[in-house]
């Protein structure tokens, strides 16, 4: 058996042991501590623009967070973009609310500002109580965010931008998770830097972030018995995986850099072969290319190769890929919710795969990939 290749490996810079074992030798091996306070500070100087930070147990506790604090609940509507992980639309259900999903556009298959403004003229004529927008940045890759962020101020409905997939990308020279009303983080182990598992809400707002991280403590009142007048959650980051941040903010720019390596590896494997799309970077955007991601047209691929045949071809050799996200318009357990656009996710999900981009991947491994791949085409490097 070869040996296993993945999509999106953990990789260690160096230094985040010795923030681990700082932690263990100060004994804070408890929730919050001094790695926590000086993640969030990392995360603040690199985003700018005045925000602030809180650091969480995920970026789907970062999300839950944010719509409480916009006061989303039964009743209410949140529209959010449909090409996506799942992780992007359940706390809307957790709150009681109803997704209201939006096809992606072609330019950067995130969400169609033109199918948004539809969607949100159309909630409001029904009466309907639309509480805050949910784009995406796909694969790293930024939104139209100068379009949408214009649409959320236009008819005042607070954007929550979900950077889970963009720390690193940049939009008009702008860091992605700057941009909304409220913002999103993931430092999942696939993620571009990881602290095992976690994420991070931001925001310009400090008041909210200091509600966020009141909620996230368990929403204990200041007296000397526990006293809670709120329901709080236990969402706060602890000690000992802010110290696995701390060390790999240190790497980010550099995992940046190795992950749009992999991206121009792909190019130029692929180049001048018909049917083969990549995501494109344009107006002004800067990805993180934390995946790549292709769009294979069967009807114009040498020997008619598909997205799927791709994808068995290179499990048959031990190595993971993946089909774009499965719209959540399409997912059973969003069934029946609103949905608006033209079919532009599902032709992406039938058609997309992303490939292995770990910012560790080896040269024999690149090799080895592209000997699968070209391989299934029925061509010879």
């Amino acid at each position: 058996m070869h040996p296993k290749i993945w999509l999106s490996s953990p990789h260690m810079g160096g230094t985040e042991l010795d923030f681990v074992n700082e932690a263990f030798q100060t004994n804070w091996i408890a929730p919050l501590g001094p790695n926590v306070n000086g993640f969030e500070q990392d995360l603040k100087t690199y985003l700018g623009h005045g925000v602030e930070v809180a650091a969480l147990t995920s970026g789907t506790a970062a999300l839950h967070l944010a719509l409480i604090l916009l006061g989303v609940g039964a009743g209410d509507e949140v529209i959010c973009q449909s090409m996506t992980f799942s992780a992007s639309a359940n706390p809307i259900v957790y709150q009681g609310a109803q997704p209201v999903f939006v096809d992606s556009e072609t330019d950067t298959w995130n969400m169609s500002p033109y199918w948004l403004e539809v969607a949100i003229k159309d909630r409001l004529s029904k009466g309907k109580k639309v509480k805050a927008i949910i784009p995406v940045h796909l694969y790293g890759m930024p939104a139209q965010m100068d379009q949408l962020t214009a649409l959320s101020r236009q008819y005042g409905i607070p954007l929550i931008e979900d950077a889970a997939e963009g720390l690193g990308s940049r939009y008009k020279d702008r860091a992605l998770g700057s941009f909304g009303d409220l913002a999103i983080l993931s430092f999942n182990g696939n993620k571009i830097i990881t602290t095992s598992g976690g994420g991070a809400l931001v925001s310009a707002n400090h008041g909210w972030i200091e509600r966020a991280r009141y909620l996230a403590t368990q929403a204990r009142d200041p007296a000397p018995h526990y006293q809670h007048s709120v329901i709080g959650y236990n969402y706060r980051m602890s000690n000992i995986c802010a110290g696995i941040g701390r060390g790999q903010m240190q790497v980010l720019d550099e995992r940046v850099t190795q992950r749009r390596a992999r991206f121009d590896f792909y190019t130029d494997l692929f180049k001048n072969i018909p049917g083969i799309r990549f995501q494109p970077e344009v107006n002004g955007s800067y990805s993180n290319r934390w995946l790549t991601a292709i769009l294979m047209d069967p009807s114009q691929t040498p020997s008619g190769l598909d997205r799927e045949r791709l994808r068995l071809a290179l499990e048959a050799v031990n190595i993971e890929s993946r089909p774009l996200w499965k719209p959540m318009h399409l997912q059973p357990v969003f069934e029946g919710c609103p949905y608006y656009g033209e079919g532009i996710s599902e032709t992406f999900f039938e058609q997309g795969l992303c490939l292995p981009s770990g910012s560790n991947l080896q040269a024999h491994e690149r090799e080895r990939i592209a000997k699968t791949c070209l391989s299934a085409l029925e061509l010879t490097k």
